[in-house]
């Protein structure tokens, strides 16, 4: 990991007429680094998700990814930037194959320059989301339609998709929302995986959880930063105890 950061928000506020979701948020996402945003229901993850992702604009503030500010830059052209998301809903083609699906993704970066070439001769798409299947465990399961999936692994196959656009930056919102015990616990171990080889941002809501794979936490509450650090930085702060965890300290 090194010291640059990737991504950085700079004194995001956010109002939607006069509710306030986001109050004066900056934060840095360090390179090779895996992030959690982390806090209580209403803390105002799902609003900074949906701006670091381009979903909706600051009220003010910006975003800024490798040195350039996302202002104006429409989401089609995020994935051509080198950043990647997965929402809290799952967006899969239900009636397609499992590698269907993923190859219309890889598909999707070549198409674009190449519009005389019949789709069919592009073989290559073929073993790039078999490789892809292969990293999110789905392999076994390419010829099963995305809609017969259990919900985990959908939530798997849309990440597939999703780094079919080879990403620098991978943001994924609550990506256990939903799961099993079993199928939470796959879907982290898969996350680690997939932080060996780019940054990631991971908004939860899942303390426990987290706290064992990442690198960096960021707390929020109340629509503020309430704290920011590594994972033992966090547990060793008593105002996150307090407000977070409805801990105590000993008189």
């Amino acid at each position: 990991m090194t010291g640059d950061a990737i991504l950085r928000a700079e004194g995001i506020t956010c109002r939607f007429g006069r509710f306030t979701a986001l109050r004066d948020v900056s934060a840095s996402f360090p390179r090779g680094a895996l992030t959690a945003v982390i806090g209580p229901n209403g803390a105002g993850k799902s609003t900074f998700f949906n701006i670091l992702s381009g979903s909706i604009p600051p009220t003010e503030g910006r975003v800024v990814y490798e040195g350039r500010d996302l202002a104006r830059t429409p989401q089609h052209r995020y994935a051509r930037l080198g950043i990647a998301k997965s929402f809290q809903i799952t967006t899969v083609f239900p009636s397609l194959s499992v590698a269907e699906c993923v190859r219309v993704a890889c598909q999707a970066l070549v198409s674009r320059y190449d519009i005389w070439r019949p789709r069919a001769r592009l073989t290559a798409l073929d073993d790039e989301a078999a490789a892809l299947l292969d990293t999110v465990g789905l392999w076994d399961k390419r010829a099963r339609p995305a809609g017969l999936l259990a919900h985990g692994e959908q939530r798997a196959l849309e990440i597939a998709m999703a780094l079919a656009a080879r990403p620098r930056l991978l943001l994924l919102d609550e990506p256990t929302a939903g799961m099993s015990p079993e199928e939470t616990r796959a879907m982290m171990q898969l996350i680690l995986r997939l932080a060996r080889e780019r940054t990631v941002v991971l908004v939860e809501h899942k303390m426990k959880l987290v706290m064992g794979i990442s690198d960096r936490v960021l707390v929020l509450h109340h629509g503020e930063v309430l704290a920011e650090g590594t994972p033992a930085d966090i547990r060793g702060d008593a105002t996150v105890r307090r407000v977070y965890l409805g801990q105590r300290d000993a008189a």
